[in-house]
């Protein structure tokens, strides 16, 4: 199967995990635009997949669902999500296109956010809005502990694993990574190459599991030098790993490059 990341609005993507038949998964079609023009180059609908209930995530659905009435739509448990078919929640399986996938609870963005993980060989992780390539989301309704209990569980996927996030946050990201960890090699590397895809007009997703644990700041607050930093810029040692996440996190949001 193979990933295309459509984009949408300034810099969202509708993930379309296609297969060789041209039938496709699309993940979190927030405008039905880009999905309708890609049907008009052969895609055809399976199934969609949504991560949670914010708009640019979601809006599209009715649209698409009116050229595709039958459409299956998986979301989290949320009355938010008027379009769903299927509610789906943690732990729960199944298979789609002949990939088996797992659904992995993951709040912190919200209370609901839920990531489709699909195993194996060419798998691949839709997490949404809870871990970008180089960040991770913001915390609309959930506390730090359960963002830092959905960052480590998205982190022991497999390595291999393709990240496939909600948006195109990746340079802006690095700017960020690369002032908490500035001798960070990997980082500088990672952040090198997504100036580069990005120049040339391409996405710089998917990034792979091993590739966020090794750049990812969020993915890496036992580290040294993640929590030396965070210690500088507060004044003081954080209590733990959950006030270092929660103070990088609160750093991120006023960060200015």
């Amino acid at each position: 199967m193979r990933l295309q990341a459509l984009p949408a609005f300034s810099d969202n993507y509708i993930w379309a995990w296609l297969g060789d038949d041209g039938r496709a998964l699309l993940v979190d079609p927030g405008e039905a635009g880009p999905v309708l023009a890609a049907a008009d180059q052969g895609l055809t609908p399976a199934a969609i997949l949504l991560t949670h209930h914010h708009d640019d995530h979601i809006g599209g659905v009715p649209a698409l669902l009116r050229r595709w009435p039958s459409l299956p739509v998986l979301a989290p448990d949320d009355e938010r999500i008027a379009t769903a078919t299927r509610r789906v929640d943690d732990g729960e399986r199944g298979d789609l296109l002949g990939r088996s996938f797992e659904v992995l609870a993951v709040p912190g963005h919200t209370r609901s956010h839920v990531a489709f993980h699909f195993p194996g060989d060419g798998g691949a992780v839709f997490c949404g809005d809870t871990l970008f390539s180089l960040g991770c989301g913001r915390m609309f309704e959930g506390t730090p502990a359960q963002m830092l209990a959905s960052l480590d569980r998205l982190a022991a996927l497999p390595g291999d694993i393709r990240v496939c996030c909600g948006h195109e946050y990746t340079l802006a990201n690095a700017r960020f990574a690369q002032t908490v960890e500035p001798g960070n090699a990997t980082l500088a590397a990672r952040s090198a190459e997504a100036a580069v895809l990005r120049a040339d007009g391409r996405p710089t997703l998917p990034s792979t599991m091993a590739q966020e644990r090794a750049a990812n700041p969020f993915l890496r607050v036992d580290e040294d030098a993640v929590k030396t930093s965070v210690a500088a810029h507060i004044g003081r040692e954080p209590a733990d790993r959950v006030e270092t996440f929660a103070e990088l996190r609160r750093w991120k949001d006023g960060f200015r490059a």
